[in-house]
C-alpha cells in the first residue's frame, strides 16, 4: 500500500491551497474543484478535513463525477489515464485538477463543462 493512501487529506490540503493561491487562484476555487470531483458539499469536505480522513477513506466516501474520464494528461509526471491502481488514479485526478487550476486554466475547462 502506497504511503499516500494512509495520509490524511488535511495534511496535503494546505499545500494545495498554497499552490493555487501562489498562482492567483482562491481557496474557494480549489474547494469548487474538489467538490466537483468528489461530490462532497462544502460542509462534507470540511468535515473530512476536520476528521483527518485518509485519502483511502476520503475517496471511498466520494461519489466521483461521471466526467472524470475526461481528465487526461500528466500529474506528477504520470499520465492519469494510465494509472492502474483505482485509488491512485483518483488521487492523480485531484492532483491534475489542482495543477490546471494553479496554471490559470479557465474554471469551465478545469471542471470539464
Amino acid at each position: 500500500m502506497h504511503r499516500i493512501f494512509t495520509t490524511a487529506v488535511k495534511d496535503v490540503y494546505p499545500h494545495y491551497v498554497t499552490k493555487v493561491e501562489r498562482k492567483g487562484r482562491s481557496k474557494a476555487e480549489l474547494d469548487e474543484v474538489i467538490t466537483w470531483l468528489t461530490g462532497f458539499d462544502d460542509a462534507e469536505l470540511q468535515q473530512h478535513l476536520d476528521d483527518g480522513t485518509t485519502f483511502l477513506d476520503f475517496f471511498d466516501a466520494a461519489d466521483l463525477n461521471p466526467n472524470t474520464a475526461l481528465i487526461t494528461g500528466s500529474a506528477c509526471g504520470v499520465k492519469v489515464q494510465e494509472v492502474e491502481d483505482p485509488l491512485m488514479q483518483k488521487i492523480r485526478y485531484l492532483d491534475k485538477l489542482v495543477d490546471e487550476l494553479a496554471k490559470g486554466r479557465a474554471m469551465e475547462k478545469v471542471l470539464r463543462s
